[in-house]
């Protein structure tokens, strides 16, 4: 019998790659990225159970599924940042007035 791929572990990959690179951005599309991945990648490794002698790249699997998690935490951490800088600003009021006094400035 001829091993295959697993389906979703390539668009997993990718999708954990674009979390990373949106890491810095509020922290939301790294956590969305990597909510994705990883849920491709529990579909994946389900099917893997189902029949492991039928699937090639297990252990690809493995480490974008490390990735996503890492992904997901960094995601959290960082909006968990962006929320906490926010606030110490007096709220989306007084960060919306910082914005606002900042594009005046360079004006």
């Amino acid at each position: 019998m001829e091993q295959k791929k697993l389906p979703n572990v390539t668009i997993g990959l990718v999708l954990v790659i674009f979390s990373f690179l949106c890491c810095c951005i509020g922290g939301l599309p790294a956590l969305l990225f990597s909510g994705i991945a990883f849920f491709l990648i529990k579909k994946d490794e389900k099917a893997y159970t189902e029949n492991p002698d039928g699937y090639s790249n297990y252990s690809t699997l493995k480490t974008v599924k490390i990735l996503a998690i890492v992904g997901m935490i960094i995601g959290v951490l960082y909006f968990s940042y962006t929320l906490w800088s926010i606030n110490q600003m007096g709220g989306w009021d007084g960060y919306m007035e910082k914005v606002q006094d900042a594009m005046e400035q360079y004006q």
